[in-house]
């Protein structure tokens, strides 16, 4: 398993896929929407470490343009001064995914960073199309500034949330939220819906996300590739606050989000870039599978907690 520059999967990542690609059974993209949710939350079940302890978990409703929008809040200290909160949008193709597959992850961001986290249950297609998702997530979003007490945002989500993270700090850069969005943090994002990439011919198949899911999903979302929400690395990028953009080495979407970064780095965003080498798409969510995805996790969450301080210093 290479790519040309000699990556290759790291053994937790070998042993992962081969276990993965041995399974039978029908594919995602075979599958009615509801049958691929159901699989994706059984795959957090065996593949996801379980929440751990945190002090505080709260599941509440805030009001929606199409009704109400469902948000799950975590803090690891029962009381806090104010302080910065992340918002976070789960992955999952715009399709699949809800707060219970990316519970995890959020204790955890919660725990390392040291602040609440308020994840997103954003309306998914088919039955809710494209731009129903960036709709409900910039909702929410401005919900959180005006209704939780904060100092400032900061932005997170991975693969399709990793798109709504951008496109949502785009919309607040545009027409600015009750509080400023102080850093961003896209995870192996979706930036376009073209597909001519060479991450895309080296890791298209047994990689986990697969040029056939990555249709299905695409199809089901039904997004317009002339709006920025489906396509910013088509747009201009200038003015987004300080961004923590991480890709994995083996993903489809590696070189979309190197493009991206670049574009960043090109519009003068302060801009920090890691790639997780020798991983797959979709390792936040894996760690009972791929044990080194800790350490990816942790060594990210390291990096954007100095980002936040620095950016909250200079608010």
């Amino acid at each position: 398993m290479t790519d040309g520059t000699t990556q290759t999967a790291r053994p937790d990542v070998a042993a992962f896929l081969a276990f993965l690609n041995a399974q039978e059974g029908p594919k995602m993209e075979d599958m009615p929407p509801e049958g691929a949710r159901a699989m994706f939350r059984v795959m957090g079940q065996l593949a996801d470490v379980p929440r751990g302890d945190i002090a505080h978990v709260e599941d509440r409703t805030i009001p929606g343009p199409a009704g109400d929008i469902a948000i799950r809040i975590y803090d690891n200290r029962p009381t806090r001064e104010t302080g910065p909160v992340m918002v976070f949008y789960h992955g999952g193709g715009w399709v699949i995914g809800d707060l219970d597959t990316h519970d995890p992850y959020c204790a955890e961001a919660a725990r390392l960073l040291d602040m609440p986290v308020i994840a997103v249950d954003y309306r998914l297609a088919p039955e809710h199309p494209f731009p129903a998702a960036p709709i409900d997530c910039e909702t929410a979003t401005r919900w959180v500034a005006d209704n939780i007490p904060c100092t400032g945002l900061v932005l997170s989500g991975e693969s399709a949330g990793g798109n709504l993270t951008i496109v949502t700090a785009l919309a607040l850069r545009d027409n600015p939220a009750s509080k400023p969005v102080i850093a961003i943090h896209p995870i192996y994002p979706a930036v376009t819906t073209h597909d001519d990439w060479q991450s895309y011919r080296d890791f298209g198949e047994g990689h986990l996300l697969t040029t056939g899911s990555m249709t299905w999903f695409g199809n089901h979302y039904a997004a317009d590739p002339a709006d920025y929400r489906a396509s910013p690395l088509d747009f201009p990028a200038g003015g987004l606050p300080p961004t923590l953009l991480i890709t994995a080495g083996l993903d489809p979407l590696r070189d979309q989000g190197r493009a991206y970064a670049a574009k960043l780095i090109e519009a003068g965003v302060p801009t920090t870039y890691r790639e997780a080498k020798g991983t797959i798409h979709g390792y936040i969510n894996l760690s009972q599978g791929i044990p080194s995805a800790k350490e990816d996790i942790r060594g990210a969450l390291t990096i954007l907690k100095a980002i936040v301080a620095e950016a909250n210093g200079a608010a």
